[in-house]
């Protein structure tokens, strides 16, 4: 419905769609356990009565059931948002989208709240593979050692606005200062039960965890009150080369399982306050349980990641009538009462200001070796001049031929491909995070994107003639 939503919007027309490879299982064991891939990569309807000790040990039954193609769904929305990282890594794209990824539940070894592999922890180890030289000699070390603070990409922050608190991120990240994780959620007798605002890191990762705890009926100003304060004080002090940020629906008006009041301007408004730093961006979905809404809320993400103003009337389309009656892009807020008391909400703001107030300045960069960069295969376009895309659940198609659309979107193979020194060095980079450097990247005035329930994503490239303020650094 996202994908349907875009084309005939017109957003495909400023945008490439890539298709990545599903992502490996050496790929996916970069986080999780090998026993637990291996499991999922087993496991099928047929099968799960003959393994219920399996089960219960990797949490997998009930929110997280067992379905045909569960791997192949592992994979694929995995491999989308290593992809996304892939391309940000080699500068090829200012912004990459995820629609399918953001499953942000799902921890080292088992499944839950419906996500079963954590494709934002490896797109986040994928992003901090690189920095901007190899730093191997000790006179180069001594030259940089004054300068290499001040290096922009070295970082990487991830940003969670899913109404539910991005548990398995932040512990996977929880011990260092490599990587920074911003949760706004529902907090209190409310999926998972975790992400307490004394919830701060421990050791290295000592208040690179932050935490907003919020109650039901949150609006759009009084979200923005605390999000604008915290990213920009976190933008400053943490001083990140990436950003992940997580864009659950969920926390829609409406949503039926969220208890949130938020509007798809005011949830977007976070995408458009993250995109105004300049630094490479992955946007990934997450949540969300009318679906609509959803659709809604990611389209015209999309518009605002690519500087474009959507329209609120809705096109002709193959799912229109899912919108009716009234046929509108935006989603406005419900007299829901906020419970947020504005004094609860300067006294949220203040300690979290604290918090970031103890630290003195971006975490310092240790010199060692790097992984070596993950190469990106592109496919031949001779060979490739024609591409369809076929929705299920609907005859609708859209060609694309670059015969005679002249710019902009093609299917590309984004594939992570390495060899065994490679993988060495990203199974110690994911065992030993904080050690991890980061290569400075460059800005293209692009965008990748992906599609919700489709294998591809999508890069975007501007109309060179007409200047947006994504080309604008």
């Amino acid at each position: 419905m996202t994908h349907a939503l875009l084309a005939h919007y017109g957003l495909l027309q400023h945008m490439h769609v890539l298709k990545p490879n599903p992502a490996r299982e050496k790929d996916l064991c970069r986080f999780h356990a090998d026993d637990y891939v291996s499991f999922l990569r087993r496991i099928t309807p047929e099968t799960q009565q003959d393994q219920l000790r399996q089960l219960k040990r990797f949490n997998v039954g009930e929110d997280c059931p067992v379905f045909d193609g569960l791997y192949s769904f592992c994979q694929t929305y995995a491999g989308g948002s290593i992809g996304g990282a892939v391309k940000l890594n080699h500068g090829h794209c200012d912004i990459a989208v995820n629609w399918a990824g953001g499953l942000h539940h799902a921890k080292k070894c088992e499944a839950s709240g419906f996500c079963y592999v954590n494709d934002i922890v490896l797109a986040i180890l994928e992003l901090l593979k690189t920095h901007e030289a190899s730093l191997n000699s000790t006179k180069y070390q001594n030259a940089l050692r004054s300068e290499i603070d001040e290096i922009n990409e070295t970082r990487v922050l991830y940003v969670d606005i899913d109404i539910h608190h991005g548990d398995g991120v932040e512990e996977a990240f929880y011990i260092t200062d490599r990587v920074m994780t911003v949760s706004f959620h529902k907090f209190g007798d409310y999926f998972p039960g975790t992400g307490d605002i004394r919830d701060i890191g421990f050791g290295k990762g000592k208040y690179y965890a932050l935490n907003v705890p919020l109650d039901d009926g949150i609006d759009d100003e009084s979200y923005q009150s605390l999000f604008k304060p915290i990213i920009s004080k976190v933008m400053e002090v943490f001083r990140p080369g990436a950003v992940v940020l997580q864009c659950g629906a969920d926390s829609l008006s409406g949503d039926r399982l969220g208890c949130f009041n938020l509007s798809v301007k005011g949830h977007a408004e976070c995408v458009r306050f993250m995109r105004s730093f300049n630094v490479p961006l992955l946007l990934l979905g997450g949540g969300g349980y009318t679906i609509r809404n959803v659709a809604r809320c990611w389209c015209y993400e999309t518009g605002v990641a690519l500087g474009i103003e959507v329209d609120d009337k809705m096109p002709e389309h193959e799912y229109i009538e899912y919108f009716g009656p009234e046929y509108t892009l935006y989603v406005s807020p419900s007299n829901m009462e906020n419970k947020n008391s504005r004094q609860m909400i300067e006294e949220i703001r203040a300690k979290l200001l604290e918090n970031l107030s103890k630290l003195q300045h971006a975490p310092s960069i240790q010199f060692q070796e790097r992984p070596p960069n993950t190469e990106v295969p592109e496919v031949d376009e001779d060979e490739d001049n024609k591409d369809e895309i076929k929705y299920r659940d609907s005859d609708f198609k859209v060609e694309y031929e670059r015969k005679c659309t002249p710019s902009r979107v093609k299917m590309e193979f984004v594939e992570s491909e390495s060899n065994n020194k490679n993988n060495e060095a990203i199974d110690q980079l994911a065992r030993d995070v904080e050690s991890t450097l980061i290569e400075t990247t460059s800005s293209k005035g692009s965008v990748l994107g992906a599609e919700a329930d489709e294998v591809a994503y999508v890069k975007v490239e501007h109309d060179k003639s007409k200047p947006s303020e994504m080309d604008q650094h």
